[in-house]
């Protein structure tokens, strides 16, 4: 059950999943009329390995399902009831070969088929549709999600569309007459709502459809042969145009919400159109802003140039993944390996900050939304709230970096020894998982690129001032004692430093080879002073 302060706070709350849930409640001021849960949808399309875009849109999603079941709650803080669709178009035909999975030549042989009639190019699953759908899936579970998966597939080869198909074809021309206009002369001339498969090859084909018998399902066309079939266009022998075929679902399965990127704007509009027409409405929804690489560019599944899901967790944790897309949905971010680090730490910033805020503030808190994608026991703030690292993940990397690429688990927790309390793995599992992470992201992005510098003049006399004071520091000084020294004597004009920034570059630059840093306090202490003097050592001796 939810606190009134709790519902109160989240009818009113600006935040950006709030906002979302609010609007939806306004459809349904007194729950849906058949008393059924609202219902939530995702789409994935299986062309491709799945990417963190994919993962981003169910995760959004959930966060507007849990602020929906506070928005919506009744008078005694029950839960508005609420279920999530996680829906794969595995139907539709390839239509290129992606390129970043094996055996092309194979996958070439069997253009234009539906995903989940062509062999899995992987050799693990019994289509190359039910490999992609068990990588999300696999993905969704391990994050907890709560939802519910339904393939194309199913749905039309069982006939469980069938109803649907034949509430198409008794539209067909209202639906040509909102589509035609739309398309292209070429692309119009070919155009059908409905693709039926091709008798003699098996592929999902675009050509003109004339529909016989609505209720029977049955359909002419020329196959790709050239010759005339009359076929019945139920039972997986038909899949439906993509803006129908959303259309179509939103009705069939009485969708209330479903989001997607800015790429589909025309599609969210012509498809509501359809749905009007076939009897049913426009789910709510959001239109959010795509994700770019690191040259800009928009991310695809097909050319394979984003992140994945699993080089996401090799170098920062589910938490920054979820902390990184959380953010307004409706402005565009580059989406790379450099972006990870800042956003574990950021995680755990918000995270530790929910106690102290007020609840108006805490619905805003990336984190406190993140916990309770996975807390359901409605308790204020969610379990976690609060908790935080005792070494951030920016310093782990400094450390993990003058250690060297070939440092290991055992190495690094021995040097954490110096810095945390308990320093045990078991103690501290959160830590623990940041520590392979922090190795991982070392090995592979900073030990190759670490170029250590030969200090100037006035900064080697400035790092023998600082080794002169550590040499009499006890070793177990706390790192803000140890950040007044290096502040003391960044601040001595004698070191001829225009301002506390570049003494600071000079230590980043000289002692760990990059050019941002720690606060240097931390550092030594996790470090150790003798280890830190060695590092001024040898930099003066270059």
């Amino acid at each position: 059950m939810f606190s009134t302060d709790l519902i109160e706070a989240a009818r009113s709350s600006k935040a950006w999943p709030f906002q979302e849930a609010q609007r939806l409640a306004k459809r349904y001021r007194d729950g849906k009329p058949d008393g059924s849960p609202v219902l939530f949808e995702t789409g994935y399309g299986p062309s491709g390995l799945p990417h963190i875009g994919t993962f981003q849109e169910v995760l959004r999603t959930t966060l507007v399902r849990k602020a929906y079941e506070i928005v919506a709650a009744d008078a005694d803080g029950k839960p508005a009831a609420t279920r999530l669709v996680a829906f794969s178009d595995d139907m539709d035909g390839l239509r290129k070969v992606p390129d970043n999975v094996p055996n092309k030549a194979m996958l070439t042989e069997h253009l234009g088929k539906p995903l989940s009639r062509i062999p899995d190019p992987f050799e693990k699953f019994e289509s190359f549709a039910h490999h992609n759908n068990a990588m999300l899936r696999e993905f969704l579970d391990r994050f907890d999600f709560d939802y519910e998966f339904v393939a194309a597939s199913d749905r039309y080869n069982s006939g469980a569309f069938d109803d649907a198909l034949k509430n198409v074809l008794r539209h067909n021309q209202a639906i040509l007459d909102i589509m035609l206009p739309t398309l292209r002369a070429e692309r119009a001339a070919t155009y059908s709502p409905i693709m039926p498969i091709s008798p003699t090859t098996g592929a999902v084909l675009q050509v003109p459809v004339e529909v016989i018998d609505p209720d029977a399902g049955l359909v002419r066309f020329t196959d790709e042969d050239g010759s005339l079939v009359e076929q019945i266009a139920l039972g997986g022998m038909a899949k439906l145009q993509w803006k129908v075929d959303f259309a179509m679902r939103w009705v069939a399965l009485g969708v209330d919400y479903e989001m997607y990127g800015k790429d589909l704007t025309d599609t969210g509009v012509q498809s509501g159109r359809i749905a009007k027409v076939l009897g049913g409405r426009k789910p709510e929804g959001l239109i959010y802003e795509l994700f770019l690489d690191a040259n800009g560019e928009k991310i695809s599944k097909s050319k394979g140039n984003g992140l994945t899901i699993e080089e996401w967790l090799t170098y920062g944790s589910e938490e920054s993944l979820g902390h990184y897309i959380y953010a307004n949905p409706k402005s565009a971010k580059q989406l790379h390996v450099g972006v990870i680090p800042r956003a574990v730490d950021e995680y755990w910033q918000f995270r530790g900050n929910i106690p102290d805020q007020p609840i108006e503030k805490q619905l805003g808190n990336p984190a406190w939304n993140l916990l309770r994608v996975k807390d359901e026991s409605g308790a204020q703030p969610p379990v976690g709230a609060g908790d935080t690292l005792p070494v951030t993940y920016g310093l782990l990397l400094n450390l993990v970096g003058v250690l060297g690429a070939g440092a290991d688990r055992e190495q690094v927790w021995s040097y954490l020894a110096n810095y945390v309390d308990d320093a045990r793995p078991e103690a501290h599992p959160d830590l623990d998982v940041l520590v392979e992470k922090a190795l991982a992201y070392n090995r592979d992005f900073v030990a190759p690129t670490l170029q250590k510098r030969a200090p100037e003049p006035n900064e080697a006399g400035a790092l023998r001032a600082l080794d002169a004071k550590l040499a009499k520091v006890d070793p177990d000084m706390a790192a803000e004692d140890l950040q007044t020294i290096v502040y003391e004597i960044g601040k001595d004009e004698a070191h001829g430093f225009e301002s506390l920034r570049d003494w600071f570059r000079a230590l980043y630059e000289t002692l760990l080879g990059s050019a941002q840093g720690p606060r240097m306090g931390s550092f030594i202490a996790l470090y150790g002073v003798e280890n830190s003097r060695k590092l001024i050592a040898e930099a003066l001796e270059r």
